[in-house]
This record gives C-alpha cells, structure tokens and sequence, in this order.
C-alpha cells in the first residue's frame, strides 16, 4: 500500500494500516529528506525543520523523498500501481519562493493495493464565491483576515482552515467562535 504525503497524517496512516496488517507501506513525500538538526538558516525559536520519525515510522515503512504521483493504474475499479516522479527543487529565489521540477526519466512504479491520500498544510480550496468576493490572500494562499475576522471584502468573514491552512479541528472550532462572535458583533451595528 502507498500512503501520498509525509505529514503528521500520513505517519497516522502509516501506524493504522501495519497495525490492520499490511505487509508492506511506502510514503511518498514532495519535499526532499530533511536534515537531522537544525540547518544555520532555520535558528531557534523559529519552528525546527528537521527529520521526524514517529513511532508509526517505527512500526515499519519505506519512506520516499523528493517524489510525488502522477497517475493511478489499475483496472475494474481497483488500484494496482501507482506511477511516480522524483522531482527537483530550485533554489529559493529573490522573493524566497521555489519551484519544482518533475526529473527527466526519473519516472517509476510502485505496486499498490490501496493508496490514502494523506496530502495538505496547503490553503483550503477556493470555491467559486471566494473567487467572486476576491478576498485577498497571504503568502500561503490563505483568505487574510484581520482580529475581527473580516476579509478585505465589506460584510465577508472567514475562520477556519481557510485561514489557517490545514490545522487541527479544535482551533477552527475556536476561530469559528470567534468569527460567529465578531458577525454579531458587525449585525447589531
């Protein structure tokens, strides 16, 4: 079984799927293989990025780097493989963003039974009234809203995953208080 996605979730699935029995896990993640300890331009206090493995790592799994999907293959309703792309990243540019590259030839095949998408920490998808609104967003693509949780649209409130990114349930509960709580607020005026 393949799990796409190298997150907190997918190292979930990974545990769920070894203790339901599967014989073999692999975890495909875009992002290249982090380093062991922090690198000199990621310093304390900022968020460390480096490698994590989880006790569902643990339980068994081969993890893939700088790889993503490109198609499912199968037939009568049924996955078999899953056909795969290493990919490059460029360096950061002037603005610090970086593109990825599929590598030429680097194409491969993972057999697959089952595959869970375990993909995210991306902006929520935007539907066609967000669009409409033309709210702006932040660096991240989420909708930017200020402490009132009102977007740059008059009279349009956000909370959530939408302007989190992908986060826990508890704090979008908490948002989407905090948002009903400022609605209120703006429809006794």
């Amino acid at each position: 079984m393949a799990v796409i996605g190298g997150g907190d979730t997918g190292a979930d699935c990974i545990g769920t799927c070894r203790r339901q029995g599967a014989r073999e896990v692999r975890q495909i993640e875009i992002l290249p293989e982090p380093p062991a300890g922090r690198a000199p331009q990621n310093p304390w206090p900022t968020w460390p990025l480096i490698l994590r493995t989880s006790s569902s790592h643990e339980e068994g799994c081969e993890r893939l780097w700088s790889a993503t999907a490109k198609e499912f293959v199968g037939g009568e309703g049924r996955v078999r493989k899953l056909r795969c792309v290493k990919v490059r990243w460029s360096a950061p540019d002037a603005a610090g963003r970086v593109a990825v590259q599929r590598g030429p030839g680097s194409e491969f095949d993972l057999e697959a039974d089952l595959v869970l998408l375990a993909m995210g920490f991306l902006h929520a998808e935007h539907s066609r009234w967000c669009r409409t609104w033309n709210s702006s967003r932040t660096a991240r693509g989420n909708i930017q809203v200020n402490n009132a949780f009102t977007t740059s649209a008059r009279g349009v409130f956000a909370a959530g995953d939408s302007v989190l990114g992908a986060s826990l349930v508890v704090r979008a509960i908490g948002l989407g208080r905090g948002a009903a709580e400022a609605v209120d607020a703006y429809l006794a005026q």
